[in-house]
């Protein structure tokens, strides 16, 4: 029942005034054979149960040291603390692919920035990135029953554009987001 914490307002900050907004990450990842992969969230989860999502979640502040708000006052401590901060938005997504879909870290390329989208109702933003795996769907088919989180989902899927086209309106909207973003990815470099 969070939605009862909300405050309506125009001003989006004031709105959520009682709400925490972490940063959270998604990622758009690319089959060999040009599938994209989307999870369908299990019913059993808090957030948007049953719906359609690309693999994400959160970066972990504790992967950088990051135990409390305490601490960095020094500007070189902020500096180094930056630093962790920016490559555990990397480092992260690519853990969150790894223990959702069940695909070995090798598998995967570097994680391309592609943009934030952010949740309409309680205005979350997520960081997208679009990421290729060097394997065909059938092979993440098969490492998906073993992947370490796969509880928070019941399917993947390995779906062509026009696929991911129909799913987008079953997406919750940061998701939604990050199609678009992808789209726009794909556009430019189709452009280029």
């Amino acid at each position: 029942m969070w939605e009862r914490f909300l405050v309506p307002s125009e001003d989006d900050c004031i709105q959520c005034q009682h709400t925490s907004s972490p940063l959270g990450n998604g990622a758009v990842v690319e089959t060999s054979d040009r599938r994209i992969l989307v999870l369908q969230r299990s019913n059993k989860v808090g957030e948007f149960p049953g719906y359609f999502v690309f693999p994400g979640g959160h970066p972990e502040p504790q992967e950088v040291g990051i135990i409390s708000h305490e601490g960095f006052q020094e500007l070189n401590q902020c500096h180094m603390i930056n630093s962790k901060v920016s490559q555990e938005m990397f480092d992260s997504i690519v853990r969150e692919v790894v223990e959702e879909i069940g695909a070995p870290a090798d598998s995967l390329s570097s994680p391309i920035f592609i943009g934030i989208s952010r949740r309409v109702l309680n205005v979350r933003p997520t960081a997208f990135f679009f990421i290729k795996c060097n394997l065909r769907s059938e092979e993440i088919q098969q490492l998906y029953s073993s992947a370490q989180d796969s509880f928070e989902s019941t399917q993947l899927y390995a779906v062509s554009m026009s696929d991911l086209e129909n799913m987008a309106s079953k997406m919750p909207g940061c998701h939604r987001g990050g199609y678009a973003l992808y789209k726009l990815m794909v556009q430019d470099t189709s452009d280029s």
